[in-house]
């Protein structure tokens, strides 16, 4: 890791900085860069350019200044004062890498982050099957929270269960006024086929059910009122009916290795009264107001700060348009309400909490908590959630209004410091490549308005796309043919699972893989190419890494802890001296800084280049550095060190983006 050679290169210039120039302002930013070249250094800092008018001399005085007073850094070799004014770093090579594969001397601890984040995820309607828009929201949340808690952040995993809204309510009208089903009915329904895909085509044909007749939408309407009233026998089929696809949803999202901490459920946070002690704040500081005429008359409202939402210029400003309701004048409460709600719960602000349950068991083994109404099934011994000082909420750019408008009622209710921390990440839709729409059996006319367009739409409402276990049994199927052509040998069951890791890094890397500002267009051929930005390519590299490994021990007869033990008493010319070797060992600490920079724009592209990046270097110099036939024992051994570090930290990439590396490739 790199960055602890920041900080200590920074915390020497501002000693210096202080000794000689009484600067002692905390706030001095000392920007770290990576020269262009290693000729230039291994770190470089523009300060002198910063501060050259605020000292009145010339940049370069100033770096020469600083070179001459700022001593020994451990783990540096020389600091040096470049004729542009740049202050460059030289890296102490051989302790450099020493350390950190735990050969010689210390790494500094990292800091200590005590105060826990929420990221919240997925949050999938549990009204139907998965489909591949999902996985884009869980494979970044997921991702998020894997970096985080890489920086040492402590992370809440949750998922919300909207089980009272009108998705699920479609569903239950589907049973009731199409099939003509039972709770029971569905009960046994549930044991003989695959439940979650039964209730997406259910779905579908509901939708058509009402746009034959409008009036049936009243049906609609009274099958919500039931769930929320939690009248029955309507509200025991829609839970049944939630709480058994939230199960399917799970097992989609544990096969790409996605987990969660606790499921909170909607339904929760009506019965136990959370959107009325809310609402009792927001009336409190007069976030929301009752209109008593114009359009929004019987409702409360809240006025829309986002200046976004303002008319046109040359338009004539309609103060109606600038309110959002929040309850209607029925009484119910929209959607963006309860979210006040559970985000007030989320930042610790409610002055309630629900009560918990055991839900299912964790990938981890663990325990996956759900909260609940229902003191008959509450448990008391449970771990303490909520109230974190920060909340990351993982939905899609639709959603951006409405995650304003949980900012603006966080400032209004007098937690400005808290809407600070709520961090909407926002993310565009996921499509269909032509060619894998079209080997899904989903492809449109081509000749058709969707044939035309460059990528191809889904739509669960419409009952058009691609199921997401479908794609993935799909990405597996294809890999599982490269696998049996390569290792016929191995027993079917090793083959099966080297394919399952080969499928689950084709999906994930692709979907981290582009800006999160960008429509994708997935590509099953793409995702699973070997050769080109994929998450095989990635798996490849260390799997040839290990290789590597493998072969050594065969040859001489070492682990590749014993083949290293001698380093530190072998000279070091061979890292001092190899420009490729050294390339490849500083790129690969780089990967604290590149999560640091992911943390700060939310942008797991930068995570998904700097692996294949690495893994280019890599193959560059496997191809152009023997180890093997290397008949010099210690140039042999700093280049399986340098293998041995780049194996390291590429396996920690992959298991950011949660990915395993399998045996054989």
């Amino acid at each position: 890791m790199i960055l602890p050679l920041h900080e200590q290169v920074r915390a020497r210039v501002r000693e210096v900085l202080a000794r000689q120039h009484n600067i002692t302002d905390p706030d001095l930013t000392i920007p770290i860069e990576y020269p262009p070249n290693r000729a230039l250094g291994d770190l470089g800092t523009p300060i002198a350019f910063d501060l050259a008018r605020r000292l009145r001399k010339a940049p370069r005085a100033i770096a020469q200044e600083l070179s001459a007073a700022i001593g020994p850094i451990p783990g540096i070799a020389r600091v040096e004062a470049a004729p542009n004014g740049y202050l460059n770093v030289f890296i102490d090579r051989p302790a450099f890498l020493l350390s950190r594969l735990g050969l010689a001397g210390e790494l500094p601890a990292p800091p200590a982050r005590a105060e826990k984040t929420i990221v919240e995820h997925t949050a999938i309607n549990p009204n139907k099957a998965a489909h591949i828009g999902h996985l884009r929201n869980s494979a970044l949340g997921d991702t998020l929270v894997r970096v985080l808690r890489f920086r040492g952040n402590p992370v809440e995993v949750q998922n919300y269960i909207d089980d009272t809204g009108v998705q699920v309510a479609d569903v239950v009208v589907g049973f009731r006024e199409l099939e003509k089903l039972s709770l029971d009915d569905a009960k046994r329904l549930a044991t003989s086929t695959r439940f979650d895909y039964y209730c997406w085509d259910l779905y579908a044909r509901v939708t058509e059910w009402y746009e034959g007749d409008k009036d049936r939408l009243k049906v609609r309407a009274a099958t919500l009122h039931d769930i929320e009233h939690g009248i029955d026998p309507t509200a025991g089929l829609a839970a049944f009916i939630a709480d058994t696809v939230v199960h399917a949803h799970l097992k989609t999202m544990g096969r790409l290795n996605i987990d969660y901490e606790l499921l909170t459920w909607e339904g929760d946070i009506l019965r136990l009264q959370f959107w009325a002690r809310a609402f009792e704040v927001l009336k409190e500081t007069g976030a929301v107001f009752f209109q008593k005429e114009g359009k929004h008359a019987g409702c409360w409202v809240m006025t829309i700060d986002d200046p976004d939402a303002a008319p046109d210029e040359g338009e004539e400003a309609d103060p109606e348009d600038r309110e959002k309701v929040i309850v209607r004048s029925n009484g119910t409460v929209v959607y963006v309400g309860k979210d006040m709600a559970y985000q007030f719960w989320k930042s610790g602000l409610l002055g309630k909490d629900f009560l918990y349950r055991k839900f299912a068991t964790r990938l981890n083994g663990g325990t996956l908590w759900a909260t609940t109404s229902d003191r008959s099934q509450a448990v008391s011994d449970h771990p303490k959630f909520g109230a974190a000082a920060a909340t990351y909420n993982v939905i899609d750019v639709r959603q951006s209004y409405l995650q304003k408008l949980l900012k603006q009622a966080l400032t209004a209710v007098g937690h400005p410091q808290e809407a600070d921390r709520l961090a909407h990440f926002s993310y565009e839709m996921v499509a269909l490549s032509h060619d894998t729409a079209k080997e899904l059996g989903f492809a449109p006319d081509p000749d058709s308005e969707d044939g035309r367009r460059p990528f191809v739409e889904v739509s669960g409402r419409k009952g058009l796309g691609v199921k997401a276990d479908d794609l993935i049994d799909r990405v597996i199927e294809k890999a599982l043919v490269e696998v049996d052509r390569r290792h016929s040998d191995l027993p079917a069951a090793e083959r099966r699972q080297i394919a399952e890791r080969i499928g689950v890094a084709a999906v994930r890397y692709f979907l981290i893989k582009y800006s999160r500002t960008t429509v994708i267009a997935f590509d099953i051929d793409e995702a699973l190419s070997f050769e080109g930005e994929s998450g095989p390519y990635l798996q490849y590299a260390v799997v040839r890494a290990n290789n590597i490994f493998q072969k050594l021990q065969e040859r001489f007869g070492l682990t590749p802890d014993a083949l290293l033990k001698p380093l530190a008493g072998d000279p070091p010319s061979a890292i001092n001296d190899d420009a490729e070797l050294w390339d490849l060992v500083l790129e690969a600490s780089r990967l604290d800084d590149i999560v640091e920079q992911v943390v700060r724009s939310l942008e797991f592209a930068v995570l998904a280049k700097f692996g294949f990046g690495l893994a280019q270097t890599f193959n560059a110099f496997y191809h152009r550095s023997q180890i093997l036939n290397e008949e010099r024992a210690d140039v042999r051994r700093w280049r399986a060190a340098a293998v041995a570090y780049y194996r390291q930290q590429l396996t920690r990439v992959l298991d950011l983006i949660g990915v395993a590396v399998p045996p054989r490739m």
